[in-house]
């Protein structure tokens, strides 16, 4: 149960902590607004392209950022031209791998996995895939199942992740305090 609802949980954190589906709506979304302000993603009046390959985590991406573009802080964009960011809809999933695979394969580019580097943007930078899932579910957004290419890597992390969750999480968060951006 929900502690603050009582009603029935849709998510239940590592910690136990349980969320019903309004409560987590509401994590998801004040969650994805520190990620903005945190790695101070968007300035006021900046207009911003959405990238969305019409998949859950663009779909999920596009209604957050025109929820926040609703405040009148930002406006969204449908092409790149003369956008001052282009938001990519990358979660800890992806970044986590590609961080195990830049420091494996020796190809130190670690730009690619910061959550904010010159005109791009990630803002679901903090949110596993299983959670941008959940919450496009949630939301009953319309989106395409697109099947991923999983590399040795992206599995053996994967299967990490099933056995001691919150790893990704671990692997995000330990390259941001190298970067000296910690959460």
């Amino acid at each position: 149960m929900c502690k603050q609802c009582e009603t029935n949980t849709v998510y239940e954190f590592t910690n136990k902590r349980k969320l019903c589906k309004n409560c987590f709506v509401k994590w998801f979304q004040k969650k994805f607004l520190y990620t903005l302000r945190k790695f101070h993603m968007v300035k006021k009046r900046e207009i911003i392209y959405c990238e969305n390959k019409r998949d859950f985590k663009g779909m999920v991406l596009e209604e957050l950022l025109k929820m926040f573009a609703e405040t009148g802080v930002i406006k969204i964009k449908t092409t790149k031209l003369n956008a001052d960011r282009i938001a990519l809809s990358e979660s800890s999933d992806v970044i986590s791998c590609r961080i195990i695979n830049i420091l494996i394969k020796g190809k130190a580019n670690f730009k690619q996995v910061l959550p904010a580097e010159g005109k791009i943007i990630r803002p679901l930078y903090l949110f596993l895939d299983r959670e941008i899932l959940l919450y496009a579910r949630l939301r009953r957004l319309k989106f395409r199942a697109i099947k991923e290419k999983k590399d040795k890597i992206s599995s053996f992390i994967d299967e990490l992740e099933n056995k001691h969750p919150e790893i990704k999480h671990s692997i995000v968060k330990g390259y941001l305090e190298l970067a000296g951006e910690s959460t």
